[in-house]
């Protein structure tokens, strides 16, 4: 099983993608997390350009239609999601990726609800099957906590890993209901 980890910064220090490798560290073990790292590859979205596609937005299409879910992260700036995420998701948005894809929606800190209450709005409104025991807020920001420290620590690693199994319980329910 295969979920796609989206960071919303691109912050070599961020807190959010920190977060999403720690996930990958504490996956079950038939559960691979790949950090998507093409974020700031994304042309700006234009719909004059959109029926060209361009190379970098046609891998991120790919990499989400071939991953089984989603883990998506974004800090928040100005009480929404980042411009890179919303970039991201806006070339998503005229293509069937994200429809009945299973997401997790994960929060680094839990001041930052605006962000959380946009990417559910936007994932949402394309589609996508939220899953609300998967997606949750840990409070790593101002903690100073880095990957190995989140990976390690015990309360916020059995929260990040209850989160990856009922995202993965998430993805053998749509299987099943496919079938």
């Amino acid at each position: 099983m295969k979920f796609l980890a989206i960071s919303g910064s691109l912050r070599a220090a961020s807190h959010n993608s920190d977060l999403l490798r720690a996930m990958a560290r504490l996956a079950p073990a038939d559960v691979s997390v790949v950090l998507y790292r093409g974020l700031g590859d994304l042309p700006l979205f234009n719909p004059d350009i959109e029926a060209s596609d361009p190379a970098a937005v046609a891998d991120l299409r790919t990499q989400i239609i071939a991953a089984d879910a989603l883990l998506i992260a974004s800090p928040e700036y100005a009480h929404g999601i980042t411009g890179v995420m919303k970039n991201a998701l806006d070339w998503m948005v005229g293509c069937e990726a994200f429809v009945l894809k299973p997401v997790a929606l994960l929060n680094a800190s839990p001041r930052a609800v605006h962000a959380q209450a946009s990417l559910t709005e936007i994932v949402t409104m394309m589609s996508a099957r939220i899953v609300d025991d998967a997606s949750v807020t840990v409070p790593i920001l101002g903690s100073n906590l880095n990957e190995d420290e989140i990976a390690r620590h015990p309360d916020i690693s059995a929260v990040l890993q209850s989160a990856l199994r009922a995202l993965r319980a998430a993805v053998l329910a749509t299987r099943l209901e496919r079938q």
